[in-house]
């Protein structure tokens, strides 16, 4: 039992000495993008780091830190399929049932009236609703209108906001588009069953039990001046939204009288919930543990269905966005399928699960791989230079820096905890002089000894060996690291203490 608790002091020293080199990466990032602000959450194996820059507003010069709250963009759309999931589960919801009999009236394709609208589709972009021509005059409605319009005015044929290009030629069931008003409508049909506004019920059945104080209303968020604002330059700095300047403002007039069911989109289930890193960390890693992080909100079972492949791209059967959707759950995206979508090139990660997002100048992403116990979401409210497509992916060239440097630290991170995995044994350690390491098998090898500051000081290179060993017997008394190299392209790291 005392060398288990040495072993996992170790690995924690370690992940804090990578997570220092980490930190460095990404303040570089952050100096040569210009970022107004950046939050980055990351776990490895249940160890989690949150790194923050920057100010989150330009105007009063505060800070970003861990409370600090965005909007998140369409990482929210991930949240908001939890909410209608939880009526699934309750059996409230059939996912493949037509969504007209919740809603009281007939919402359908126009081009295909036979074929029914199912939960499923809208959670996996394949209901052949898009954001056509009417829609934003529809969502400018939404907010500034007393009262607030019905969504059957922007879905049913004669309604004040329809459009004939808000439905796709494709049968509903057959193609991927992706598209925000999915989720208006989701958020309509979880106030339709709920009886809730979407966003009581989300706070009350997936929030607050995650331990998320974050929410899809303002005025629930316990202080305001955690709100970050976001910005783009235009002729400088320039708020885009949320720059409420330490003042929580009033309630909407039209809330009181408003209907639950009548039009989801007003929470902005798309787009709209504020949270900070690591409260979107705690729905990531829910997700990735099948519901084992935060037990009684939902089960594995349901997370699994979530999770599983509901459409995946065959070259014809759907928008994949330059490539970047290539493959959906139910309101989760597939990625690293492909250089288009890559995440981390390291195979043996599989596929990652999560979203990105962006708007009125911020980009975010949230991630976790399928094969490894790692995770991360990151934020920035604005880059000074504006947003560059990637150099080989469909992201943009800050998020391909970041999943770079993300990458760096996953691998050394899980090098460490695979040493038991691989039977590798650094002994003694602490030591003052000799230290010998033992292999499982005979193999070539080449290993570099460095110190804190990644300073190297020793390589070697080994033939054939199961065993071999080296001095530190010149060294000051502190912390080094040890990587051993095989020829097949693995790496194993481990901290060694001169004493």
């Amino acid at each position: 039992m005392k060398s288990t608790f040495f072993l996992l002091g170790l690995f924690c020293c370690i992940i804090t000495v990578q997570a220092q080199e980490l930190e460095t990466n990404l303040q570089q990032i952050f100096d040569d993008f210009q970022l107004m602000g950046m939050s980055v959450w990351t776990s490895v194996e249940g160890e989690e780091q949150i790194f923050n820059f920057g100010l989150k507003d330009f105007t009063r010069n505060l800070e970003v830190d861990d409370n600090t709250k965005y909007r998140i963009a369409s990482i929210s759309k991930t949240s908001s399929a939890l909410g209608l999931l939880k009526l699934y589960e309750n059996g409230l919801l059939d996912l493949d049932e037509d969504i007209s009999t919740y809603f009281g009236y007939t919402v359908n394709n126009p081009a295909h009236p036979d074929v029914a609208i199912t939960a499923r589709m809208l959670l996996s972009h394949t209901g052949s609703l898009q954001d056509g021509s009417g829609y934003n005059g529809f969502l400018s409605a939404t907010y500034t209108q007393n009262p607030i319009p019905d969504i059957a005015q922007l879905l049913v044929p004669g309604g004040s906001y329809y459009t004939a290009n808000m439905w796709r030629t494709e049968t509903p069931g057959t193609y991927f588009a992706y598209s925000n008003l999915n989720f208006g409508v989701i958020a309509t049909l979880v106030e339709k069953i709920s009886n809730q506004r979407f966003d009581v019920y989300m706070r009350e059945q997936i929030l607050q039990p995650l331990g998320i104080t974050g929410s899809y209303y303002i005025q629930d968020i316990p202080d305001i001046n955690d709100i970050a604002v976001l910005y783009r330059n235009q002729g400088g700095w320039t708020p885009q939204t949320d720059n409420y300047q330490g003042v929580m403002p009033p309630p909407p007039a039209a809330l009181p009288t408003y209907s639950p069911g009548t039009n989801g989109l007003y929470f902005a289930p798309q787009g709209g919930l504020r949270a900070s890193a690591s409260e979107i960390g705690k729905f990531i890693r829910f997700i990735k543990t099948d519901g084992l992080s935060v037990l009684g909100v939902l089960s594995s079972a349901t997370l699994l269905e979530m999770k599983a492949i509901h459409w995946d791209y065959n070259g014809s059967n759907g928008d994949n966005y330059f490539g970047l959707f290539n493959r959906w759950g139910l309101g989760i995206h597939h990625a690293n399928l492909s250089i288009n979508d890559q995440i981390c090139p390291n195979l043996e990660y599989g596929s990652f699960l999560g979203h990105p997002g962006e708007a009125n100048g911020l980009i975010s992403d949230a991630y976790f791989s399928e094969n490894e116990d790692i995770a991360f979401s990151f934020l920035t409210n604005g880059s000074f230079l504006g947003y560059q497509f990637g150099d080989y992916s469909a992201y943009y060239t800050l998020e391909e820096a970041v999943f770079q440097a993300l990458c760096i630290y996953f691998s050394e991170a899980l090098s460490v905890t695979d040493f038991s995995k691989k039977e590798i044994s650094v002994f003694p350690n602490p030591a003052s002089d000799l230290v010998e390491v033992q292999l499982q098998k005979p193999i070539s090898l080449e290993y570099t000894i460095h110190d804190i500051h990644g300073k190297r000081i020793l390589t070697k290179k080994e033939n054939n060996t199961s065993r071999f060993s080296f001095s530190i017997a010149s060294l000051s008394p502190g912390v080094y690291f040890l990587t051993v190299n095989d020829v097949s392209g693995n790496n194993y790291r481990q901290m060694v203490i001169k004493k």
